[in-house]
């Protein structure tokens, strides 16, 4: 990224150095990612724009810098979200912590925006769905609402996907009103927040509205996008959320593997948003404890 670029690489470097200094960093299990192939990305995103992004080298849009080696950095993005859904499938794990760059929410069909390039989360699910996990819930904390991951998968009753995000904030998308098209009608679910939002706010929308959504839906996997964006110190966003307020994020969404289920339903986080560094391991090494031990 050019300097300055605030989805730098030294997020996954803080993230990784975070772990490795934790006492948890023995306990995980390290899966390398796999590169996602054309037919995995065509399932999402159309075909002249994958090949446009192959090529492009410069601002995609005023936000999204593409490098020449952006395509292969978001091949592996993508490849990762797959890579733990197929190890979940075959009852290898049942969790993952998938840290990747670039993020993927904003991706739409035929366009990078808000420095995504591929839709990880809805290349996820259309691979879900295609190894045998017939429902997907998606659920986003990104500060940004998932425009591309609505749009993608809007007219779809086979995945739910629930927002939370600052409004009105970048993207401009994600109202109340927005819920779903077609077939897809009533699976968006969005909760617009007024900026100075705070942990009593999250915590009673991620332990008293999701978990009845989540279980009437009773889904096979459920894919999150995990954005650290909402903290309280980072600098793209108005929400102030603490450390204990991620936990108790992570804690409200882990409860939701219950389902209605005999065992645990697969649960998939996917890096998205997050640019204040400490701030964003902070949170991501809270996120996986949580993972560890609920």
């Amino acid at each position: 990224m050019p300097p300055g670029h605030p989805e730098s690489p030294q997020r996954l470097i803080q993230i990784v150095d975070a772990l490795k200094n934790s006492p948890i960093w023995d306990n995980l299990i390290h899966i390398k990612p796999r590169r996602a192939d054309r037919e995995d990305i065509l399932r999402v995103h159309m075909k002249d724009y994958y090949e446009n992004v192959e090529s492009f080298v410069g601002y995609y849009d005023l936000d999204t810098y593409i490098s020449k080696n952006s395509f292969e950095a978001a091949l592996f993005a993508a490849g990762a979200v797959i890579e733990a859904i197929e190890r979940c499938r075959s009852g290898e794990i049942e969790r993952s912590f998938c840290a990747v760059r670039p993020p993927g929410h904003h991706a739409e069909v035929n366009r990078a925006m808000g420095f995504c390039i591929f839709n990880n989360v809805a290349v996820g699910a259309r691979y879900a769905q295609k190894i045998g996990f017939k429902k997907v819930c998606i659920i986003d904390f990104d500060v940004h609402h998932g425009n591309g991951t609505q749009h993608i998968l809007e007219d779809d009753d086979s995945v739910y996907y629930f927002s939370t995000h600052q409004h009105p904030h970048y993207p401009g998308t994600g109202s109340k009103h927005e819920r779903g098209i077609n077939k897809g009608k009533g699976y968006t679910y969005n909760i617009p927040l007024q900026h100075g939002s705070d942990d009593k706010d999250y915590s009673s929308i991620y332990h008293d509205t999701l978990p009845p959504l989540v279980r009437t839906f009773d889904p096979d996997i459920i894919i999150v996008s995990a954005g650290y964006d909402i903290h309280v110190r980072d600098p793209l966003s108005d929400i102030h959320v603490s450390n204990e307020g991620i936990r108790n994020i992570v804690r409200g969404i882990l409860s939701c593997t219950q389902g209605n289920k005999l065992s645990s339903l697969p649960c998939v986080f996917a890096l998205e948003g997050g640019y204040h560094l400490k701030a964003l391991a902070e949170s991501v090494l809270i996120t996986i404890i949580e993972l560890l031990e609920n």
